[in-house]
């Protein structure tokens, strides 16, 4: 059984990671995983378990909760009719082979090639969300045949890579494409299910050197960490709800870009340097 001593100091940690990541998820709109997997690492790493596959568990527990709000999310937002699932069912197929293979090649990366992947990728969706337009489109309706065929699986692949569900991909791509932004947030919620599942599947079959990896450890998941994020999150998220109904969002949204480019390129700088 692990010491007190470290057992406490990583669920105080955990626990104000779930609650920071909850409200934001509910006063912005933002995905867990791009808060999480930043602060699973600075965590661990924090703890002592920097070691080649860190980058791995991040990731595994990252897409874990995801499993968990994602369903969630789809179930709350199915009740209001938001849910296309004619373009989910149709872009299941290629999300999940995407995410299958992210797994394949994550399990193969150094934590720091994952490190530099998680740092340019966040940095363009920092960007996104702090300089992007409502009114910018590439086509009037989401892609179907070939197009459709690329795309799919590059959500999985890039979102498995991040370990992050479905909306920070998704949601810009399906905007670009003329979708109304509830329907596109509550649809890329469940390809934040089809994202995760595999996933998640994946990393617990991802051998971890014991002496690298936190406590109660599977595979790349550390099932602490999924359960104090689960939980917090659940509890701020509405307290997130409730602060958007009274501010702008707008503004919160573009300070959240800054902070989520400099966390991205800090965690660039840590990988080249």
């Amino acid at each position: 059984m692990p010491e007190l001593s470290l057992l406490l100091p990583m669920a105080a940690m955990l626990v104000v990671i779930g609650a920071f990541a909850g409200v934001l998820a509910g006063l912005l709109g933002v995905g867990g995983g791009i808060v999480l997997v930043p602060a699973f690492f600075y965590a661990f790493q924090t703890l002592g378990y920097d070691g080649p596959q860190l980058m791995q568990m991040c990731l595994g527990t990252s897409l874990a909760t995801i499993i968990v709000t994602s369903v969630r999310s789809v179930l709350s937002h199915n009740k209001k009719g938001a849910v296309d699932w004619d373009v989910l069912r149709t872009w299941a197929p290629g999300i999940v082979i995407g995410a299958a293979l992210g797994v394949f090649l994550a399990a193969r990366l150094q934590s720091g090639v994952l490190q530099a992947l998680f740092g340019v990728l966040g940095v363009v969706i920092g960007l996104y969300m702090g300089f992007g337009r409502s009114d910018w489109r590439l086509g009037a309706a989401m892609p179907t045949g070939g197009l459709r065929a690329v795309l799919s699986p590059g959500v999985g692949f890039l979102s498995v890579l991040m370990g992050i569900g479905g909306g920070s991909f998704g949601v810009p791509l399906m905007s670009l494409f003329n979708t109304p932004i509830h329907r596109a947030v509550a649809t890329a919620a469940g390809f934040g299910v089809l994202i995760a599942v595999p996933g998640v599947i994946g990393f617990l079959m991802v051998p971890v050197d014991a002496a690298a990896r936190p406590p109660f450890t599977l595979g790349a998941v550390n099932f602490a960490a999924f359960g104090l994020i689960i939980a917090m999150t659940l509890i701020t998220a509405p307290v997130g709800v409730a602060l958007a109904h009274r501010m702008d969002p707008k503004p919160l949204k573009r300070i959240f870009a800054v902070f989520l480019t400099l966390v991205a390129l800090n965690m660039l700088r840590k990988a080249l340097f």
